[in-house]
């Protein structure tokens, strides 16, 4: 048994300070550094996304503010404008004619580009091992082809003399296709365009949805199917849920990347005929690259980022609010 003794104080006396364990120390220095790790790690990636990212997005806010053509080019003048190469873009009639054209060009081939990987998703679930291997190597055939390649296989499809199209067309009774310019209007142009994106495109929709899909427990499909759940049913009530946030994430990279397609675009009539297949990113390159009109160019290339920006926030509301971006 140990004793215990009682020790008296006088009354109104302090009694002495617990001294410091250099043990507490060391576990709050400990606390400190792992508050701060996370941080430091962070640092390396930081500075590289400054580097990359944010210097080069200085420079452009620089030259949209400046008169910066061949001539203050090659001198090395700086002519500084202030707002005028915005205000005079604003104030172009053909400039919201293309800002138009490109939004709806964008949100179609989106759309059509979700819709299609999300029907060959759902259809690589039901198929057999061999079939769905097969349309599994097509489909990465399709997203290795590059892009110029594909343009040009398109170009051949399409040609009103001798693509394989308007022969096709023909011969199934629709004579009215033979000699068919599909390039003589911009809506038409703007279709191929559309189908060209889309077919390249589709590939990583499908594989990303396909993922999400095959995560899904096959008892939850075996219970719907119990519970007397059609095709449809099971659609909304179990895959849905489980491939949305990834549908959302592929949606807003789409949006991302069609709202910029350039080479394809370029490739087919150079925004012809008549300017009328012309996006935001042609319109930048002919200001900037071919008409050396670089702060004209820079004003464009702010404007058009303000809008990906404005689309990024509308992204980060719809994670944040899932359960998926709950960092809790």
């Amino acid at each position: 048994m140990t004793a215990t003794a009682n020790i008296t104080m006088p009354a109104g006396a302090t009694p002495p300070a617990s001294a410091r364990t250099p043990g507490a120390r060391k576990r709050r220095k400990g606390r400190f550094g792992d508050r701060i790790l996370p941080y430091l790690l962070l640092l390396p990636a930081l500075a590289a996304i400054l580097v990359l990212l944010a210097w080069p997005l200085v420079q452009v806010l620089g030259i949209s503010l400046r008169k910066l053509d061949i001539g203050e080019l090659v001198s090395g003048k700086t002519v500084w404008v202030g707002l005028d190469n915005y205000t005079n873009t604003l104030a172009d009639p053909e400039f919201w004619t293309v800002t138009v054209r490109t939004l709806v060009f964008t949100a179609a081939i989106v759309a059509a580009t979700i819709l299609g990987g999300l029907l060959l998703a759902v259809l690589m679930r039901h198929l057999g091992p061999v079939v769905r291997i097969m349309v599994q190597v097509t489909l990465v055939l399709a997203w290795a082809t590059p892009v110029i390649a594909t343009t040009t296989v398109f170009q051949w499809i399409f040609d009103e003399q001798y693509g394989i199209l308007n022969k096709t067309l023909d011969r199934l009774g629709f004579h009215g296709f033979i000699g068919f310019s599909w390039f003589s209007s911009g809506a038409s142009t703007l279709t191929v365009i559309g189908l060209l994106i889309v077919w390249q495109a589709v590939p990583f929709v499908t594989f990303s949805l396909y993922a999400g899909i095959i995560g899904v427990p096959r008892e939850q499909y075996e219970a719907a199917g119990i519970d007397g759940a059609g095709p449809w049913q099971t659609f909304r009530a179990v895959t849905w849920p489980a491939i949305r946030p990834i549908t959302t994430m592929v949606t807003f990279l789409s949006v991302l990347w069609d709202f910029n397609a350039f080479a394809q675009i370029w490739a087919i009539r150079e925004g012809g005929p008549d300017g009328e297949s012309t996006t935001l990113a042609v319109v930048l390159y002919l200001k900037g690259i071919a008409g050396n009109h670089f702060g004209a160019a820079g004003a464009i290339a702010t404007l058009m980022l303000i809008v990906l920006a404005l689309i990024t926030g509308r992204y980060i509301q719809l994670l944040v609010r899932t359960p998926e971006g709950d960092l809790k």
